[in-house]
């Protein structure tokens, strides 16, 4: 079955452009560029690898849109099981993320500025300008922290719409549920008890591969809501 009358299959492409995508600005450019602690050698490697950044910030717009169009593919799917419930989807799980990634690029931007010495900055001398570029960054990571309380909440709508479909395995549910409260308990771990965040993250690991098994599930075998596989001619 071709991925055009297999919605479940577009779903699970789009999805997997995001695992491919997300990391580049979550995971790798702070590893690459930021020292803890050291807020001028943090705009020191921003400044002499400007364009890494800029592909970060890029990635950030990109995977937005990406997001909306996996919103809208799951809406497509799950529509025929609880439109409701599909709607929350898309809003907790699409628009309300994409919009705080758009927010967490233009940030970024302000720090590109300072990187690059912007001339309205010279009333600050430098070390006041990396201090106000790691502030900058540090206000991105904690928006990343509040906004896993959003990856978690869209998956408890999303866990019930594929317990209830006939077409993806129950398991699938379950675990959804889990991952969702996982990321929700980072998140509040984050903001009330941030010297626990890594531990909680480390022990949420397994809770958190949910969404990558739902992914590769799409992927490998796709899905067909019931009424199309029932009524080839609908």
């Amino acid at each position: 079955m071709s991925s055009t009358h297999n919605p479940g299959r577009v779903a699970g492409f789009w999805y997997l452009l995001l695992v491919v995508i997300g990391p580049l600005r979550l995971i790798y450019i702070p590893e690459k560029l930021f020292v803890h602690g050291n807020a001028t050698a943090t705009v020191n490697n921003i400044a002499a690898h400007e364009w890494l950044f800029r592909f970060g910030m890029v990635s950030d717009l990109v995977g937005a849109v990406i997001l909306i169009f996996l919103m809208l593919a799951f809406y497509r799917l799950f529509k025929g099981v609880d439109q409701n419930l599909a709607v929350l989807v898309v809003i907790f799980g699409g628009v309300m993320p994409a919009l705080i990634s758009f927010v967490g690029a233009a940030s970024d931007a302000g720090v590109l500025m300072i990187a690059r010495g912007a001339d309205f900055l010279s009333v600050f001398d430098k070390p006041q300008q990396d201090a106000l570029a790691m502030l900058l960054l540090r206000l991105g990571d904690h928006q990343t922290t509040a906004a896993e309380t959003l990856w978690g909440v869209w998956l408890f709508p999303l866990a019930i719409l594929v317990y209830r479909s006939r077409f993806l395995p129950r398991f699938l549910g379950v675990w959804l549920v889990i991952n969702g409260f996982a990321y929700v308990i980072m998140s509040l771990t984050g903001l009330l008890l941030p010297q626990y965040q890594n531990k909680v993250f480390i022990f949420s690991q397994p809770a958190l591969f949910g969404e990558m098994a739902l992914m590769l599930w799409l992927v490998l075998k796709g899905s067909t809501p019931e009424s199309k596989a029932n009524n080839p001619s609908g």
